[in-house]
């Protein structure tokens, strides 16, 4: 391992980022560093410039991987190599506002009587029931239930936080089925072929899209599109903007408003919206 390499993970160390991020950050500069064939902290500006052009226009990465790869590199000259600034005039690609395809509460339903894997179901529903992000899906202990307050504990979620969702009554009660037929003594969701160890995230997207398939359900998306359903139908429900992003662990409020709109154009928007042109009585030729 290189020192400077060592020294952005002891960078990274001290200010708590997940092991992603640790892994995402550290391929960015390794990246760079292969296509200079030099170390990055020989490079000028203007190389970083010329860089990200190649990203865009010949590696044709998306606009999200684009900004990661930013993200890792700003990282590695401002807190590691110390740069007074990173003045580099970056054009990445905006990223495409789409609305996913939501799934519906039959769909849903659909989803999860195809998984007959009783373990994988009540992972799918635990998913489901509580907007959870894979990564902590796969995290939960049995420990993090509190069965008495019907809470369920995410612990260091994105952006290293730590949150309490609320578990209704029958995912409770399936929740303890579950354990009683599996008793898993330390993950909820352990590693079929070692206990010791939680289920892993590709795995996990792999129950999904297979019960997805078995379902005959054509849309578009992975197990995330759980935890959007979960958030618009909490949406549809009457639940405020507020609570669900304490549920969805949304440090900015701005991420939980992306819902709203999407709940509004699902149930068709415009409605509601008045027909001005109507209104001005314009007599037709």
């Amino acid at each position: 391992m290189t020192p400077l390499r060592q020294q952005m993970i002891d960078a990274m160390q001290q200010r708590g980022f997940s092991t992603r991020t640790h892994t995402s950050y550290l391929a960015a500069v390794q990246d760079l560093a292969k296509y200079f064939h030099k170390s990055p902290d020989q490079l000028q500006q203007v190389q970083l410039q010329d860089y990200f052009g190649y990203l865009v226009k010949e590696r044709h990465l998306s606009a999200a991987s684009c900004k990661l790869y930013l993200n890792g590199i700003r990282f590695l000259y401002l807190q590691v190599l110390k740069w007074n600034a990173f003045d580099v005039p970056i054009q990445i690609p905006k990223r495409p506002q789409k609305i996913p395809e939501l799934l519906t509460r039959q769909e849903v339903r659909q989803i999860i009587e195809a998984c007959d894997n009783a373990k994988h179901r009540t992972m799918l529903l635990t998913c489901y029931g509580c907007g959870l992000r894979v990564s902590e899906l796969v995290t939960l202990k049995v420990r993090h239930i509190d069965g008495e307050r019907q809470l369920l504990r995410v612990e260091q979620g994105k952006g290293a936080k730590d949150r309490a969702v609320v578990l209704s009554p029958l995912l409770l009660e399936q929740l303890r089925r579950y354990w009683l037929s599996y008793r898993p003594k330390e993950w909820l969701f352990p590693n079929s072929n070692t206990p010791t160890l939680p289920l892993s995230i590709s795995t996990a997207q792999k129950v999904f899209t297979r019960a997805k398939n078995k379902a005959s359900i054509q849309k578009i998306g992975g197990i995330h599109s759980l935890r959007h359903a979960y958030a618009t139908h909490q949406l549809e429900r009457g639940v405020p903007v507020y609570t669900l992003q304490r549920q969805l662990g949304h440090a900015d409020i701005h991420s939980t408003m992306h819902y709203v709109h999407w709940v509004a154009l699902r149930h068709g928007e415009s409605a509601a919206v008045a027909d001005l042109v109507g209104a001005l009585e314009v007599a037709h030729e």
